[in-house]
């Protein structure tokens, strides 16, 4: 079980830098995962303390013109707090930049490195199938608008749920628990929530006349 968290979690960091074609993707030792791993998170560290920044430039820019009006004290106040967030999610990704290769190398690698380009080859080679699926269960929402983060975490999901053999509960369990670590405040609730209709909508499907 913990390899196999350990490979989702690198599968969901390094998706997006790893190569598309299979043979390509297959030939991937852990080592090139691990590193495409690592710079997402230090990329999303550099953006985070740049937004950071420019939120705290804002914010005292706005009590030196004006500490009189309580309009600007309070968006000045918003500011900083939103600074602050940003500051603490950059301190975690970095701490998980850190511990991820440390993890990898304390657990079976062989096994962390299969199932992670599995999920990857799965999601990529059935990229139509997943993406339809995501879109009939979004209730007011365009899977393309998603943050890149929870897009990718539900198609490790569902890549597990239809294709890989993983138990429905357990696959929107580990879902929520990524959620929980890489997605925004309630994100672990909107996964959740977008899961329980994609396996309700399989159950129906799979009920069908046409799948009898």
């Amino acid at each position: 079980m913990q390899a196999r968290r350990i490979a989702r979690e690198l599968a969901l960091l390094s998706i997006s830098q790893l190569p598309a074609s299979q043979e390509n993707l297959e030939a991937q030792p852990l080592q090139n995962v691990v590193v495409a791993a690592v710079r997402t998170l230090t990329s999303e560290v550099q953006d985070a303390l740049e937004t950071a920044s420019a939120e705290l430039q804002q914010s005292n820019t706005r009590l030196l013109n004006s500490e009189t009006r309580a309009t600007d004290v309070a968006s000045a106040h918003a500011m900083v707090t939103e600074a602050i967030t940003l500051t603490q999610t950059a301190i975690n990704r970095l701490g998980a930049a850190i511990e991820l290769p440390e993890m990898v190398q304390l657990a079976n690698q062989h096994d962390v490195r299969t199932y992670a380009l599995e999920i990857i080859q799965t999601i990529k080679s059935n990229r139509q199938e997943i993406d339809q699926l995501l879109t009939d269960a979004l209730v007011d929402w365009q899977l393309g608008r998603l943050a890149t983060i929870d897009r990718d975490i539900l198609k490790i999901a569902v890549a597990e749920i239809l294709y890989l053999a993983v138990p429905q509960r357990i696959a929107i369990n580990e879902a929520v628990e990524l959620a929980k670590r890489y997605s925004s405040e309630d994100g672990h609730r909107f996964i959740n929530g977008v899961l329980r209709r994609v396996v309700d909508r399989v159950r129906v499907d799979s009920k069908s006349p046409q799948n009898s």
